[in-house]
């Protein structure tokens, strides 16, 4: 089934090099001090470090981003960090996808730090850039495969409504198993989390780049 609901309205090195050695001293947005200063690995102490290194060997970003932050608490940022590690690449759902389903959530966040990272990662995937650029305008994408319209209306459906309604809920039941419709629900519910961790820490992107959201724009 094709029809639209009523109701609808690891980062890359090649979009995120530089951002280490960019963001290790640099504030948030605004002129005040950052409310979690950029921490480096020989700042972190003993609880800390065991985390810091294992972030350090897959992220292109250093303990940036949403690590910054995460960091500061150990024990959860080390669920947290496996979390995230089964969510990018072990996830049942294919990377497109997952990909797909992250900006979404970034674009309802306007989350300059989870768009600036994924929508590189979305386009490596796959995802056409005409669906990034009318998700990014934020429309509704048209001419999107089966599986990325179910992806879409899912994850814009649970977000907005709080629930899934039986006939998006059997639209992705064609397109997913069962361990693909759980994980892509729980990617969702994890980028709205990281969204918040971004945005409580006033995290952004790196002082030489441009923020994809701009102040006014929907």
């Amino acid at each position: 089934m094709n029809s639209t609901p009523l109701w609808l309205p690891s980062l890359t090195l090649a979009a995120a090099g530089g951002w280490l050695a960019a963001t290790m001293f640099a504030g948030p947005a605004t002129s005040r001090e950052p409310r979690f200063p950029q921490l480096t690995m020989d700042q972190l102490d003993a609880k800390q470090k065991p985390l810091g290194e294992q972030i350090m060997k897959v992220s292109s970003v250093g303990i940036g981003g949403p690590y910054n932050p995460m960091i500061c608490s150990p024990v959860l940022g080390q669920r947290l960090f496996d979390l995230f590690h089964y969510l990018r690449w072990e996830t049942s759902v294919p990377t497109k996808l997952n990909e797909f389903a992250i900006l979404i959530i970034g674009r309802q966040w306007r989350s300059q730090v989870e768009w600036y990272a994924h929508a590189p990662l979305a386009a490596k995937a796959g995802l056409s850039p005409d669906i990034v650029a009318e998700l990014k305008a934020n429309k509704r994408p048209a001419n999107m495969a089966e599986d990325e319209a179910v992806v879409y209306d899912f994850v814009t459906e649970l977000t907005a409504t709080k629930k899934v309604g039986d006939e998006t809920f059997a639209r992705a039941k064609k397109v997913f198993n069962d361990q693909q419709i759980v994980d892509l629900t729980a990617v969702a519910g994890n980028y709205v989390m990281v969204a918040m961790l971004l945005a409580m820490a006033e995290e952004t992107v790196p002082p030489d780049k441009q923020e994809p959201f701009k102040p006014g724009e929907p």
